[in-house]
């Protein structure tokens, strides 16, 4: 009888959990890079449409990216398509009810989607080396608490030009995986600052100020190099998807 009713409390909650009214992924045979993300009503993602996630010449490592929130760096897999190569898709989603999906929603049948799909098996390892921890200046931090109902987000580095970034509602956590991907290294939040914010940063690393400078100037932060443990995500099988 314990058995029986375990049963049914999983196929019950399978059946709870929200799932994509329609869902699109073709292979792609266009290069350009990477675009796209997830819409929900508590974000902005600009231009992907309110209600969907839509992701453009996309590896699967790119999805994986997106759908669990970590660096591309951080995906490990043996299938050398996944990671590296040409096998790029183009991925298009959209929610039973676009009006009221938040994006953690989105987030959550975006990954049963890949999943699926692309039969999708993995784990993940923890793992430590040298990086750096973002921690609070000798001042106080620079900080504007947000009121902006959306994360906003323009400026991203690009080729070792000046960069300038303007943010609204992002998190001390959400800056430091930022420079894990486009600063010197694998980067934790040791700041101990709660809640987001809206902030400008500008930095050049070339003519200055660099970006250790400028996040001390502008933003009362530091990065202090430490050893610091990244959270690996490690695809032990996956299927290239029939195109639908």
């Amino acid at each position: 009888m314990k058995l029986i009713l375990l049963i049914l409390l999983n196929v019950t909650l399978m059946s709870a959990q929200p799932v994509f009214a329609v869902a699109s992924i073709k292979p792609s045979n266009n290069l350009a890079g990477v675009e796209g993300g997830c819409h929900g009503i508590d974000t902005n993602r600009s231009p992907v449409p309110l209600g969907r996630c839509v992701i453009t010449e996309g590896r699967l490592s790119h999805m994986i990216s997106i759908a669990w929130h970590v660096s591309t760096k951080n995906v490990k897999s043996e299938p050398d398509w996944i990671a590296r190569g040409s096998d790029r898709f183009n991925l298009e989603a959209k929610a039973e009810d676009p009006k009221t999906a938040t994006e953690q929603q989105l987030i959550q049948m975006l990954q049963a989607l890949l999943i699926e799909r692309f039969k999708l098996k993995f784990h993940f390892e923890e793992v430590q080396e040298s990086g750096y921890a973002l921690v609070v200046a000798k001042n106080a931090p620079k900080l504007k608490e947000s009121t902006a109902e959306r994360m906003n987000f323009a400026g991203r580095p690009s080729g070792g030009k000046p960069v300038a970034m303007t943010l609204q509602k992002v998190s001390m956590f959400w800056l430091a995986e930022f420079f894990s991907d486009y600063g010197p290294g694998p980067t934790a939040d040791k700041t101990g600052v709660t809640g987001d914010y809206d902030f400008t940063l500008n930095w050049d690393d070339t003519a200055g100020p660099s970006l250790f400078n400028a996040l001390e100037e502008q933003l009362g932060l530091k990065l202090v190099a430490q050893k610091v443990t990244r959270s690996v995500f490690v695809v032990d099988s996956a299927e290239k998807p029939m195109p639908n």
